[in-house]
Order: structure tokens, then sequence, then C-alpha cells
């Protein structure tokens, strides 16, 4: 009996059912729950803490014995081998060790004081009333967006939006979505899972080419019009008229991705598309790069007609986010610490912004920012002699990461070679040293000056020694 729970433990330990740190019962207790001799579970233990597979302390208990910890992937990746340490110059990241912790924490505890049993049981699928009020406040304050709460949801990130909004698309008899190139592919995988096909459409210094859209037959497009995403420009007043002009003709949709609205300059700052035609967009936000990836917030602000269908999708898809986490949000928002940590977080992006540009105009020479003053990554331009793979490839024997612009491209074309540099998701001094690798892979790849003929007299035949005329 002893070796048979012997066995069953050692199988359980190298399965991964127990895993190291696992306090397992007390030998007296685990005799009661199996009936057998106390004295079977101790042969047991015993031997199994020869082995290595337990360890025990007095007054601690017997727990399965520490290992190295591994590194908990996803079922839907293949296992990496950890990387060496590297600047991570990538866009897409944002900076979460400037999540106003204090701030949050004071708010979870005056929620949890306040909560009752409408706060503490389930959240309508929309999101909570008074959260609802207060967003919709907020973003007409800031953005200028004409929403009703009613007609505003609350999701778990802009993902989960997307995704609805695909899925209502879809039922209407969409079969396409335009999407901006450059752009985001992951969000063109998203699309085309949901059963629609992204469909390209160029992108220049103004922003979407509505010409090109037209041309394209879809009737709905998703764009980030404050900064597009990764050439940070901004679509031009004349392009925004351009766009809803399209999108009354055709009778569809803008779904407007303003993920970084908050960190464009103040005077380049423009309302929110959807403040000119609420019936038209759909306005699409989260806090994901404002606080934090993890707390899975995001809202659609939607016409009326789309957003009660995007209601009864929604109802049959999940039962809404947590309801702790949207009113501490909504507390944030209404105490003014949101307002002042956006503050911060904008004055520090803007100086990376900035050094990023002043190294660049150092450091590369040739190489020149596509534009502005705003979003979270640097569209760089590179000399047509730079091959944007190898610039790539250069800088990773650096131990810097960054992607090419061709990453983000649907259409193969011959545009220009380019970097995208991220410089939200890594802090100070990190993105000195991310940087300054950079232009050491710069310099690597740089054409070395042709050197001047030499003359006659220089070109002389060395015989023993002498040079002979």
């Amino acid at each position: 009996m002893a070796a048979q729970l012997r066995n069953a433990l050692r199988r359980q330990i190298d399965g991964g059912a127990l895993r190291p740190g696992t306090r397992v019962p007390s030998s007296r207790q685990l005799a009661k729950d199996l009936g057998v001799s106390r004295t079977v579970v101790v042969e047991a233990y015993e031997q199994l803490c020869a082995e290595g597979y337990l360890t025990s302390q007095r007054g601690s208990g017997t727990s399965v014995a520490d290992a190295a910890p591994a590194e908990v992937g996803s079922a839907l990746t293949t296992d990496e081998t950890p990387t060496p340490e590297v600047w991570d110059l990538r866009a897409g990241g944002t900076d979460v060790s400037a999540f106003p912790r204090q701030d949050w924490i004071r708010s979870v505890s005056a929620v949890v004081r306040a909560a009752g049993p409408r706060e503490l049981g389930y959240a309508p699928p929309s999101g909570l009333p008074p959260v609802r009020r207060t967003l919709a406040g907020y973003l007409g304050r800031v953005r200028g967006v004409r929403v009703r709460p009613e007609h505003l949801m609350v999701t778990s990130g802009f993902a989960q939006g997307l995704a609805l909004l695909c899925r209502v698309l879809r039922d209407q008899g969409h079969d396409a979505v335009g999407v901006e190139d450059p752009g985001h592919p992951g969000e063109w995988a998203f699309i085309a899972d949901a059963g629609l096909r992204p469909v390209a459409v160029p992108v220049d210094r103004h922003g979407i080419r509505v010409d090109d859209l037209a041309a394209t037959g879809v009737r709905a497009v998703l764009t980030t019009p404050a900064s597009q995403f990764p050439t940070g420009a901004a679509l031009s007043p004349d392009r925004r008229a351009q766009l809803l002009a399209w999108a009354r003709a055709v009778d569809g949709y803008v779904v407007e991705d303003d993920f970084d609205a908050a960190f464009v300059a103040p005077a380049q700052r423009m309302p929110a598309l959807q403040s000119l035609a609420p019936d038209r967009v759909v306005y699409a936000g989260s806090a994901s790069k404002v606080l934090a990836p993890a707390l899975r917030l995001g809202w659609l602000a939607a016409p009326p007609g789309l957003a009660a269908a995007i209601e009864r999708v929604r109802a049959g898809w999940d039962i809404g986010c947590s309801g702790l986490d949207q009113l501490v949000f909504a507390r944030l928002v209404d105490t003014g610490a949101f307002d002042r940590h956006l503050r911060r977080l904008r004055a520090e992006f803007q100086r990376r912004r900035q050094a990023v540009h002043q190294h660049v105009a150092r450091h590369l020479p040739g190489a020149s920012p596509l534009s502005g003053d705003g979003g979270l990554q640097t569209y760089l331009v590179l000399p047509r002699w730079c091959a944007e793979e190898s610039m790539v490839e250069a800088a990773r024997r650096r131990s810097v990461l960054v992607r090419g612009g061709r990453f983000y491209a649907l259409r193969h074309d011959a545009r220009p070679p380019a970097l995208v540099l991220g410089y939200a998701g890594v802090r100070g001094a990190d993105l000195g040293r991310g940087l300054a690798g950079l232009a050491t892979a710069y310099r690597d790849l740089t054409p070395r000056p042709t050197p001047p003929p030499r003359s006659r007299v220089d070109q002389g035949v060395r015989v023993s020694g002498r040079r002979s005329d």
C-alpha cells in the first residue's frame, strides 16, 4: 500500500498536477482520508523525501520540493527559449511602471467600502449605469464624443469591442472591412478570424487616402485618425470631411480607434471624428495604453441602431466585465486622479519622443521621422541604400529589438525602407541604451566612402623594398 501511494504521488508530481511548493496533507489527515494506517503514509512520504520529490520541515508540514519555476506559456504558441537581455524598441507596449498604484488602491478601498448588493452582483452586459454615465461625460469633455450613456458599452479592451462589431457587421451583410496600410497586423488577423476580409487602404502624410478607400467597394473602415498607427500622421481636416461624406454615400460606418489620442500634443489634437458624425462613426477606446493592459477595460460608443445590435450580441457572448474594476476606474476619473496621471504620462512620453528625434538627427544621418508630435512610436524612413531587413538584423546583433516598416504593411509594394521605433514600453535609461545600439548598427551598415584613386607616382611597383618607377 505504501508503494501504491508513493507511485501515485510521484505520477502526480511528474505530470504537473502537484506543482513545486504545493502543500500536501499531513500524514494523519491523508491516512484518515484514504482509510489506511498512518504508517503507510509516513513510509510513502519518507521515501519521496529521500528521492527529492517532497520536502518536510518541522512546523511547516510537507510540500512538493521546489524547482526552478518554468515560464507558463500559451496552448496556442510553441515554447520559446528565453532570450538574453535586450533593449526592446518594438511598438505596441506601454510603461506599466507608471501605473498610478496609490490612486488605484485608494479608489479600490473607497469602492469596496461603499459596495452593496448591486455593486457586488452581476454587472449588466453593457456596463454599470453609473460607470457609463461617468465615461460618457469624460469622453465628451476630453474628446468631444457625443453619446448617450445607454449607447455606450464597457468592453474587455478594444479587442472585444472589435470582435463584437465584426460580428454585427457580418450579420448586416458586410463581407470586408477597410484597414489602413501600414497598420496593425494583429487587427487584420482578428478581422479575418471574425469572418471578414481586411482590405488594404493606403496612408500618406495626411492620413488614410479616402479616394483609394472609395475604390475598394467596402462599406466599413477601421482607422486611427488622431495619430495613425504606425506612421503618426493625423487625419487632415479635408480628409476627415471626405471620410464622413464617403460613409454617408455608401450607407456605411467608420470605426475610430482612438487608442493614443491622449498622447498627441494638445496644440495638434483635434476632437474625435465621432463628434462630427455620431450616426456614422463607432468610437472605440481602452485603458490599455493609458493605465495597463491587465485591466481589460475598453469602451464602444456606437450609433443607436448599431448599439442595440451590439448589445444583443454581447448578451449572448458573456456576462460583462468586472463591476468592481469598472467602479474603481470611474472613481479614478471622478476624483481627477486619472487626468493627473495622463498629464504626467503625456509629459514623459513627450520627453522620450524628443530624445528619439534628437538621437536620430545626430546619429542616423539620412534617416528622418515621417511625422509628428504625437503617438507612442516613431516611423523612421531610412535612406534607400539601407536595406530594411539588414537594419533589423544588425540591430538584433546589437541586442536591440525593432521592427521594419514592412512588418506593418498589408500590401507588398516598393515602399521606402523604414523602422518603427516604440518608446512607450521601455524606460528612460533603457531607451538610451537601445538607441545607442541602434546607432551602432546603423554605422555598421553605412557605406564607407571610396578612397580617391592614387596618382601615377604613388602607383609605382615595389621591388626589394624600393619603389621602381
